[in-house]
């Protein structure tokens, strides 16, 4: 199996993260995972009139990837192959309705490896889909039962305005998520802690508290690049995906593009927010000054581009992730990394941070070589899978897709960032696409049973 990493020695990593930090305690982590949150953050530039300033405080204080991509444009599988460090062509976890909960057993998640090692595991929010989990993994798990992840308003609520009811920032769970890992922060406890704090927004709908609109004036939206006819070079295939669902064709129809926009990047903000109010209680608690922070998104998020809404396809708006760390005394303030990676790397590069050994069926690679240098490259590629044999290969330069059917597409980033032009077809390109098919998997287990390819 490509992309098996080698285990790395307890002592050895110890040595590295104590020797760096000048301290013999373990670290601590703080583990926050954003549900459909694009590259729309200040930082990386994805739209011009995002407003992130918490996000992009983490970035300035560590290093931020990016070109960071998921391993599934899809929230169930995506949490299932980061959480279990095994991508989904190892597992049959492929799509969201696998059923992870079925496909592995309890204890080979990443918190169950912490928890295992003698840390204090606890968690609040969706870290794997919805709230759902290993009870045995976490010595914590916050009860999110008295709280709404939507503030009780209307699924399609979020793609009109004015909202039919306001509500406050406490009326949304992920407020209650960031009070209890906060709490937790200065919970005494004499072992290191692993708290992971799952945001839901800017998950649908896309309805968060009116001060959150009121800076996105609905006439100054900007729509993101977008060409009528960008399908036409593509498969049957590609335009399946794109043809997903037919919100995009209904904004259009119904001149609620803009809206749709703004209401996706109020909910960005009010996902700022609660980020801020997790590194600002992170900076007063007593475990500041040990502790790793990793941010990740589990995928990006189309609005418009190729014609496609939502996640579930291949292309760079729905797989590119915002992708930050913070390690003391490893990481450089405000660091860059352009070198493509994947989420498959939260696993390894935690367990190297920690000095855990890992498991022989992880499919990811630690990240620890390009924390300390960010000009290092690790000579792969970012993976990202949506369903059985449909696969994108990103590298520096390139997007290669494979579907399931054998139709192909190839972007130049260099020359077309917008992935306007598929070259698949041009033959001056063939060997190109030879050294990234390269990459693709040489085997993939079948979907999880009663899943139709």
């Amino acid at each position: 199996m490509k992309f098996r990493i080698l285990l790395v020695s307890v002592s050895a990593t110890l040595a590295l993260y104590c020797g760096l930090n000048g301290s013999s305690d373990r670290p601590n982590v703080l583990f926050i995972a954003v549900d459909d949150l694009n590259s729309w953050v200040t930082h990386l530039g994805g739209h011009p009139q995002a407003i992130t300033p918490n996000i992009d405080r983490l970035a300035a204080g560590g290093i931020t990837f990016e070109n960071a991509y998921c391993a599934v444009p899809a929230c169930e599988p995506s949490r299932a192959a980061l959480m279990s460090g095994q991508r989904p062509w190892s597992t049959g976890a492929y799509l969201n309705g696998d059923e992870w909960r079925e496909i592995f057993e309890p204890g080979q998640g990443l918190s169950a490896r912490f928890k295992e090692a003698g840390y204090h595991t606890v968690g609040a929010g969706k870290i794997y889909h919805s709230d759902e989990r290993f009870e045995s993994e976490w010595t914590e798990y916050m009860d999110s039962s008295a709280y709404s992840n939507t503030g009780n308003v209307p699924k399609n609520q979020g793609y009109h305005e004015p909202l039919v009811m306001d509500i406050q920032d406490e009326d949304i769970s992920d407020w209650h998520v960031v009070d209890y890992c906060i709490d937790q922060m200065n919970t005494n406890s004499d072992k290191a802690k692993f708290i992971a704090a799952g945001l839901h927004k800017p998950h649908l709908p896309f309805a968060v508290p009116r001060k959150y609109y009121e800076a996105f004036p609905l006439e100054e939206i900007q729509l993101p690049p977008y060409k009528a006819d960008d399908l036409d070079d593509l498969s049957d295939a590609g335009r399946k995906m794109a043809f997903h669902n037919t919100d995009f064709e209904k904004f259009q129809e119904s001149g609620r593009w803009k809206a749709a926009i703004r209401s996706y990047l109020a909910t960005c903000a009010y996902t700022d927010m609660n980020v801020g109010r997790l590194l600002d209680g992170l900076a007063k608690s007593p475990i500041a000054d040990n502790t790793i922070v990793v941010l990740w998104g589990d995928h990006g998020w189309s609005l418009g581009e190729k014609n496609h809404f939502r996640k579930f396809a291949l292309w760079e708006e729905p797989t590119r992730t915002p992708y930050i760390w913070s390690v003391p005394g490893v990481t450089q303030a405000g660091s860059r990394s352009s070198a493509p990676v994947d989420l498959m790397s939260v696993y390894p590069t935690l367990c190297e941070l920690a000095g855990l050994n890992l498991p022989d069926n992880i499919d990811g690679t630690s990240l620890v070589p390009l924390l300390r240098d960010p000009e290092h490259r690790l000579g792969i590629p970012a993976i990202t899978t949506h369903g059985r044999g449909n696969h994108s290969i990103r590298s520096e330069r390139w997007r290669f897709i494979r579907y399931a059917d054998g139709s192909e597409e190839l972007y130049d980033h260099t020359a077309d960032p917008n992935e306007w032009t598929n070259l698949a077809l041009n033959a001056n390109y063939s060997p190109i696409i030879n050294r990234l098919r390269a990459w693709l998997p040489e085997e993939e287990v079948p979907a999880w049973p009663g899943r139709q390819d």
